[in-house]
């Protein structure tokens, strides 16, 4: 199986780009990802306690998907610029047989928009999914008004499915979400 890391080099608006799945050495840096992006970020996640804000909180998601990452449910990758944490793309739910599918989300530090880190991230997660990976279909979720994010899904090869009526509990409602796929041209459906 090919390596699941992909790199690109620097370009004159930013630095070289890595992908990688996240360590245990890495909660720290996560935790001071996730602090620093809090107020961006909350109002796009699913509601998270104190705890998750945090290097502990980090450590104790990774620990908490251990079991799906070591059946290959889940692919958690960090994203990288010169070496510095500036974003995640996790490939969860990931599902074998006919479905062969997976979802994708993502997420880039506030300090790093426009540049091209959150496309360049999920074609590499893309390229992963359908290579290595030989996933069939990549499937992510946005809300509705979050047009910065279904900008770079278009761009990344993904088409509109529809509107998921209350898909998904953010910031104390269940709200509306547009619905994204990618499919993988060249994928031959598993036997009978």
């Amino acid at each position: 199986m090919q390596a699941l890391t992909r790199s690109h080099p620097a370009t004159g608006r930013r630095g070289a780009l890595a992908l990688t799945l996240w360590t245990v050495a890495d909660a720290d840096r996560m935790g001071a990802y996730w602090a620093r992006n809090r107020d961006r970020l909350t109002p796009t996640q699913p509601h998270r306690d104190e705890a998750f804000w945090t290097p502990a909180g980090q450590a104790s998601r990774m620990d908490r998907a251990q079991g799906d990452v070591a059946a290959g449910r889940m692919f958690p990758f960090l994203v990288r610029e010169n070496g510095e944490l500036v974003g995640e793309a996790i490939l969860s739910d990931v599902s074998r047989g006919p479905f062969c599918s997976a979802r994708l989300g993502y997420s880039v530090d506030g300090a790093r928009l426009r540049l091209g880190i959150a496309s360049w991230a999920v074609d590499a997660v893309v390229d992963i999914a359908f290579t290595p990976l030989a996933l069939h279909r990549i499937e992510a979720a946005t809300l509705v008004d979050n047009v910065a994010s279904q900008a770079v899904l278009q761009r990344c090869g993904f088409e509109p499915v529809g509107v998921a009526a209350a898909y998904l509990a953010i910031a104390g409602g269940w709200r509306d979400h547009g619905l994204w796929q990618r499919v993988n041209p060249g994928m031959t459906p598993p036997a009978a």
